[in-house]
Order: C-alpha cells, then structure tokens, then sequence
C-alpha cells in the first residue's frame, strides 16, 4: 500500500509505467525493450510521447491498482470498487456472499482488504499524479511539450488528485457538516514521493482538518476548470475517460454539495445547465440521453461526463469487475450483490418505471437463488464496460436539490430538473411527472429529489456519499448506517413494488466508530504522525 514502507521503494518515476502503460487507444503497450531502470526521472519526460504515456498511466493508476500488497488489479479506486463499495455500504443493496460482507455488515478492521485498497488506490494515483505534475512542469519549461499542453496534463492530473482525495475523505473521516469541517480529514499530499527527503516530508504532515481537505479539492478542481478543455477527442469521437471542464465543474458541484454551499452549487450548475430545458450544457454539450439506459448501453455518450475506462485489454480481475461481479449468474455474472427491497418496494418509485425493466433482471445469484441484479453492466467475459464517475444526471440532480434547498417556497426550476431526469423513466409523464403543487413545502421537494438520487444512481456508488453527507441533516437524516436487509436474503419474494419491506440488519448510529473506515493499520504503524480513527 502507499505506506511510507512501499512509498520508500518510489524513488523512480517507472513505478507508472515500467512496461506497459494505459495507452490512448486502450491497449497495454510496451513502451522500451531497454532496462526499467533505465527509465529516471530525468528520461520518462523526455519526449512529447512519453509525456502522453506518463499521463495514461496516471489514468490508468485510476482505473486498477494492485490489491492487498500483490500484482491482482480488483478496479481500485475508481475502475469498479468505489461503485461496489459506496454502495455495498449502504442499504439499497443486498450482500449475497463473502466477498462484500465486511463492507456490508460494518465488521471492518485496520486490515480490511477494502479499507487497504481504497486508501492504497487512492494514494498510488495520487502520487503518480504528482510525480507527472513536476514532470509536465519540467517539460513545459524546457520545450519539450507545448506551455498550453504542459497546463493541461497538469489539470488532468490536478483533477485525478481532487477526485481521489474526495473519496478518501468521505470514507476514512467524518462528513464536513459534523462542525463545519473541524473534524480530523485526511493527508492531503500534494507533491511528488519519489525520493527519501520526501519520504521523511510525508511524515510531517499530519491528518489535518476536513476543512482544509475540502479547501485544497477545490483550489485543485479551479485550476482543472481553468485550464481543461471543453471536449477530449479520440479515434473513435468524444472521449469520456479524460477529463474536461465540465467534469471539474461537476466535480466542485459534488464537494460543496458535501458541504452544504448550496449557493456555491448554484453558482458551479448554472455553467453547465441552461435557465430552461431542453437541458444541454453551455460547455461540452453534454446532455441525457433520451432513455434511461442510454448512458450504459455506450460507453462514449455526451451524458457520461467522466467515467473510468476498462476494456477488453485492460479490465479489473474477475474479482473486481462491475459485470461480472454485480450481475446475474445466468448471464455469465457473479450475482454477489442484490438490488435490496428496501428502495425496489419503496412506493415512491413507480412500478411501471422503465428503469425497473431496463436496468435490472430477475436472475441467478451468487447462493443458488434468485434475485434482481443490475444490467447496467453487460459485458461479462471482457468486464469492459466503463466505470461512471459523473453523469449529467447527476448535475442536474445536485443542482435541484441546490435550487429547493435554497428556496424558502417550493422552486419551480428543481422541480423542473428532477423532472427532467425522472420524466424519461416514466411510462405516463404527462400525468406522472412532478409539478410544484405535488410537494407541501421544500421539505417534501428534497426528499423526493434525494429519492430520485437512490434510483437513478443504484449501483453507480453514490449512496454512501449521500448517506454520509446527510448524517446531520435533521430533516433528511439516515441517523447513521441504515438499517439493512439481512446479509444474504435472497430469493423473489421479497420484492413486491410498493408493498413496505421490513429490515433485518439493525441500524448503526452516527455515534457509532464503525461509521468511518479505520485507517489501514500500516499507515499509522509506518507514520505515527497519521493517527488512527477513535476506537480502532
């Protein structure tokens, strides 16, 4: 893991991409028949080439990271695991088997294989985003890379560091709404680890505040939308896997959610989402698709702002891969997670919603049973399918709830942006859709609009972030880890739309240690200065 242990061993810039890096077409390529070492700091940024494969691997350090101290890639941080985590810790979702039930039961330890991998994940792409950052700043000075393309690699990487720190954050510390940020964060580290001076910097830096997380996010995410362009492009079209302006725009939309700024979400939504629909942003052109399994059945269409590449030459391992491991057995899946009844008989989401056929099946799971898997994921023998990080659906749902929040009466332009998303699932939307006289009060707008979060981003990871960031808000409060479906509880007849399911799995409260991730014990082992989450 990047303990101080492994990061001692970083001290050449190859650790990226020794023989193989994720090249722009998507195949692992082999970059020089000459020794890895030597590959230094001073040769890997030599050449506008291996600029641009040192960019790749940084993206691909996204995608798939060693897991548990071997060479297996599980899709740590963001190429399957932070959707199969985020969600297998909250309650929308049934563990079926072993493999998630650490996760899904809260029975997590220093030494959890999840807990290891994500801050693992997260910090080896973090620091392989540093280490690139000096390396363009050095090529853009030197004149090996164009000044505008050295800004840009720099703000691909500055966004990649963003995004990590964020979801290490949400997991490993207390939300920034538990005291205005003043609760202990994570090391934000934010230069390159590659030699022993830097080592022993590591082990100066403490934990810090989430506050001062959440203010170094953001300064990183303004430079990434200063200096992104609108569009990447690639052989085949648009390419959603790199990262563009819109996506450090609804990027900062996400963290000042977290931190209650509603305005600051208006402020960040309005660049990307016209006064009046048809919703298609001012920058990029991204939009939603037309049916609600649009964005899944492509992997490069303009409603996947940012997602995580896999293909069929590079993929997690089977034991990492969103379809093999989410979907049905009968289907050439795993079956190892379940739609839970919790939100599939929730009588807000209507039994006749496209989404409820479209993305989920009836089928095998993973002990002999049946249940309802999702299809959003498809290819199960390449495990190719991308892994989506941002949505527009996603920026029109953050600035609806920023829009009711902000509003003291019921605001007719949320309700009109939930409606844009919901409307295109529903079978009647000219007598189903939402108008401001459905909610009392502002209250009832929010609830729905978190609802129609539940449903839209199921498997997608998004619920323990919400979950999370919610924990204190007195009126839409979950108290802590809901209450779940008993682990493993299986079979159809626990689902029955719109008839109310009773958890088996008691509830955690907020209280509770086991709410946050432990820090891996290496880590606090390894850095004392790194301290461990209370009762760990």
């Amino acid at each position: 893991m990047i303990s101080i242990k492994t990061i001692i061993t970083m001290k050449k810039i190859n650790i990226i991409f020794l023989l193989v890096a994720f090249s722009a077409t998507s195949c692992k390529k082999v970059l020089d028949v000459s020794s890895y070492t030597s590959i230094t700091d001073a040769t890997a940024f030599a050449t506008a080439d291996r600029c641009l494969l040192a960019l790749n691997g940084v993206y691909d350090a996204a995608q798939s990271g060693n897991y548990a101290g071997g060479t297996e890639k599980r899709g740590y941080p963001f190429g399957a695991a932070n959707i199969e985590q985020g969600d297998a810790r909250g309650e929308d979702v049934i563990n079926l088997a072993a493999f998630f039930q650490i996760t899904y039961q809260a029975t997590y330890n220093g030494n959890s294989a999840n807990c290891v991998g994500m801050w693992d994940g997260s910090y080896a792409l973090i620091n392989k985003a540093n280490i690139c950052i000096d390396g363009f700043k050095a090529a853009g000075a030197s004149g090996v890379l164009a000044s505008a393309v050295a800004t840009q690699y720099e703000a691909e990487c500055r966004f990649l560091r963003a995004m990590a720190h964020h979801e290490v954050v949400v997991h490993f510390a207390r939300p920034y709404l538990d005291g205005n940020g003043a609760k202990d964060g994570i090391p934000y580290r934010d230069f390159a680890v590659n030699s022993g001076s830097a080592v022993e910097q590591v082990r100066t830096i403490p934990r810090g505040t989430v506050a001062q997380d959440y203010q170094k996010i953001l300064a990183d995410l303004d430079f990434a939308e200063t200096n992104l362009p609108a569009l990447q492009t690639g052989a085949t079209g648009i390419s959603t896997y790199r990262a563009t302006k819109a996506a450090a725009i609804a990027l900062k939309m996400r963290v000042k959610m977290h931190m209650g700024d509603w305005a600051g979400v208006i402020t960040e939504g309005n660049k990307l989402v016209p006064a009046n629909a048809p919703y298609i942003s001012p920058i990029g052109a991204w939009t939603l698709n037309a049916n609600p399994d649009g964005a899944f059945a492509s992997n490069t269409t303009k409603e996947s702002i940012f997602s995580v590449k896999n293909d069929a030459l590079d993929a997690p391992s089977v034991n990492g891969g969103l379809s093999y491991m989410l979907g049905a057995t009968n289907l050439g899946g795993r079956g190892l997670v379940a739609v839970s009844p919790i939100i599939w008989n929730n009588n807000g989401w209507k039994c006749d919603d496209k989404r409820r056929t479209l993305l989920y099946v009836a089928g095998g799971n993973a002990n002999g049973s049946q249940s309802y898997l999702t299809a959003k994921y498809k290819d199960y023998v390449n495990r190719s399918d991308y892994a989506p990080q941002i949505r527009y659906a996603e920026v029109l749902l953050i600035l609806a709830e920023a829009e009711a929040r902000n509003t003291s009466g019921v605001s007719s332009r949320a309700v009109d942006l939930i409606n844009a998303v919901r409307n295109r699932a529903l079978a009647n939307p000219a007598t189903d859709q939402y108008t401001v006289a459905s909610f009392a009060d502002k209250v009832e707008l929010v609830k729905a609009i978190l609802l129609e979060r539940r449903i839209e981003f199921l498997f997608e990871g998004k619920r323990w972030g919400d979950i999370s960031r919610l924990v204190n808000d007195a009126s839409y409060t979950t108290g802590g880890i809901p209450a779940k479906a008993v682990n493993g509880a299986a079979g159809l007849a626990i689902y029955s739309c719109g008839t109310a399911y009773t958890p088996g799995q008691a509830a955690i409260p907020y209280s509770d240690f086991r709410f946050i991730w432990p820090i891996p014990t290496d880590e606090v082992t390894q850095n004392p200065i790194v301290t461990q989450n209370p009762q760990y």
